[in-house]
C-alpha cells in the first residue's frame, strides 16, 4: 500500500546534522517547530539563541545578519527588502510626532521623498544641509533634530564629504547619525571607526541590491550597527512592522559575498580608467569621481580611503554647456554596452542622464554647472569595449 499524506508530512527521517560544504543549506521557514511548552515560552525572539518564527530569523537570514555585520566592522545587522526599505525602518524606528531629521541636499533622492512624503504625514518635519559644509549640519541641528542622514558620496554628483566632521557635529549634541554606506559597501572604509579610534556614525545603511548582491537581480537592505540599544530599537521596529526577506533572496546575497572584494576592485579599477579617459576629452567640463583629482572632496576621500585606495565603480561626467539636452540624450541612446537603466554594482555597465536642477535646491548647496550631467556604473566588461563604445557614442555629438 502507498504511503499516505500523513505518512508523508509526518516522515520520521532527517539527515545528518554534520553535513558541510562550500555553499552554507538555505533554510525556509514561517512556522518553527518546538520541542516541548517550556521550549516555546522560553525562546526570546530578539536574540539569536534560538528560532520562534521565520520572520525573526532561521539559520539563513541569521548568518547573512552576521556576516554583513562583520563586513562593515558593526555588531548587529537587520535585513530589510530594499535599501529604501532599510533607510525607512531607521526613520520610522527613531522618529515621531515633533521631531526633526537632517538630510544633506545630495542625499538618495527617495530619502527626501519619504521625509516629504509619510514623514510629514506623521508630524516630522525635516531640514537640507550642505553636506560639504559641516558648519552648516552644525548650525541646523536644533533641539528637535533627533537623526541625521549621511552620505558618502553624493548621490549622482558623487562629491565626498568629510565624514568626521559630520560625525562630530552629530556627536556634539548627541543626536543619532545614520550613513548611507552603499557606495562604501563596507569596503572603502569603515563606517563606525572613521578617524580609527572606534569614533564614527551610529548606524550604517547598506542597499545590498548593488555591491553584495553583484547580479543586479536581487532587492534587499541592511542595517548595521554597534550599540546594542540602538539595534533593540530598530529590531523592534522591525518586528512590529513585519519586516522580512525572502530566503533565496539571502542565498544568492551568500553566494555572492564572497567575491565582492573582487568584484568592487574590478569595478574601481575600471571606473577609474574610463573617468581619467574622459576627463581629456573636450567634451567632458568636469569628472566627478572622489578618487580624481579636482573632484569635489577629493581630499576627503584620500584622507578616509587612502589605506584602501578603493572608490567604487561609479562616476559622473558634465558635458560642455554647448552641447544640448537632445545631444546628451542621443549620446546615451547611442551606447551599445552600457544599458539605460537605475541602480549599479552589477556585471552590466549602466548610463542614465539627470538634470541636476530638479535634484538639488540652490538655497542649499550650489552646483556650479549648467552642462547636462551623465552618471555611469561601470560593469564588469573588458574595459577597452566599454572604451570604444562611449568613443562611438561620443561621435554622435
Amino acid at each position: 500500500m502507498s504511503a499516505s499524506a500523513t505518512d508523508l508530512i509526518h516522515h520520521p527521517y532527517l539527515p545528518p546534522s554534520s553535513f558541510e560544504a562550500p555553499q552554507p543549506g538555505i533554510f525556509k521557514a514561517s512556522t518553527v517547530f518546538f520541542p516541548n511548552v517550556a521550549a516555546m515560552r522560553a525562546r526570546d525572539w530578539k536574540s539569536k539563541g534560538g528560532y520562534t518564527y521565520g520572520l525573526h530569523g532561521t539559520p539563513t537570514t541569521f548568518l547573512l545578519e552576521e556576516r554583513l555585520a562583520a563586513l562593515e566592522g558593526g555588531s548587529q545587522c537587520l535585513l530589510a527588502p530594499s535599501g529604501l526599505a532599510a533607510i525607512s525602518l531607521v526613520a520610522l524606528s527613531l522618529l515621531s510626532r515633533g521631531d526633526e531629521v537632517l538630510i544633506p541636499d545630495n542625499a538618495y533622492g527617495p530619502n527626501k521623498a519619504l521625509a516629504t512624503g509619510e514623514l510629514a504625514n506623521y508630524g516630522v518635519t525635516h531640514r537640507l544641509y550642505d553636506a560639504m559644509d559641516p558648519a552648516d549640519l552644525a548650525a541646523k541641528i536644533s533641539e528637535r533634530t533627533r537623526l541625521v542622514w549621511i552620505e558618502a558620496p553624493g548621490s549622482v554628483t558623487m562629491e565626498f564629504p568629510d565624514l568626521p566632521a559630520l560625525v562630530d557635529a552629530c556627536r556634539a549634541r548627541g543626536v543619532v547619525s545614520a550613513l548611507d554606506n552603499t557606495w562604501g559597501a563596507g569596503l572603502a572604509f569603515n563606517p563606525f571607526d572613521l578617524v580609527g579610534d572606534g569614533k564614527g556614525v551610529d548606524i550604517s545603511v547598506h542597499a545590498l541590491t548593488k555591491y553584495p548582491s553583484g547580479g543586479g537581480d536581487v532587492l534587499m537592505g541592511s542595517v548595521v550597527t554597534r550599540d546594542e540599544a540602538l539595534h533593540l530599537k530598530l529590531k523592534l521596529t522591525h518586528m512590529r512592522l513585519g519586516v522580512g526577506i525572502g530566503a533565496n533572496d539571502a542565498e544568492a546575497l551568500l553566494r555572492a559575498l564572497p567575491s565582492v572584494h573582487l568584484r568592487y576592485s574590478a569595478h574601481d579599477r575600471a571606473a577609474r580608467t574610463l573617468a581619467t579617459w574622459l576627463g581629456e576629452r573636450e567634451e567632458i567640463a568636469q569628472v566627478l569621481h572622489p578618487a580624481l583629482p579636482g573632484s569635489p572632496g577629493h581630499a576627503h576621500w584620500q584622507t578616509l580611503c587612502g589605506a584602501s585606495d578603493l572608490a567604487a565603480g561609479l562616476f559622473s561626467v558634465v558635458f560642455d554647456g554647448r552641447f544640448a539636452v537632445e545631444a546628451i540624450d542621443r549620446f546615451c541612446d547611442s551606447l551599445k554596452l552600457f544599458k539605460l537603466g537605475y541602480s549599479w554594482g552589477g556585471p552590466i555597465s549602466l548610463v542614465v542622464p539627470y538634470d541636476i536642477g530638479l535634484m538639488r535646491d540652490p538655497a542649499v548647496s550650489h552646483w556650479p554647472h549648467k552642462g547636462t550631467l551623465v552618471r555611469f556604473s561601470v560593469g564588469l566588461e573588458r574595459v577597452e569595449d566599454l572604451q570604444a563604445d562611449l568613443a562611438q557614442a561620443l561621435a554622435q555629438l
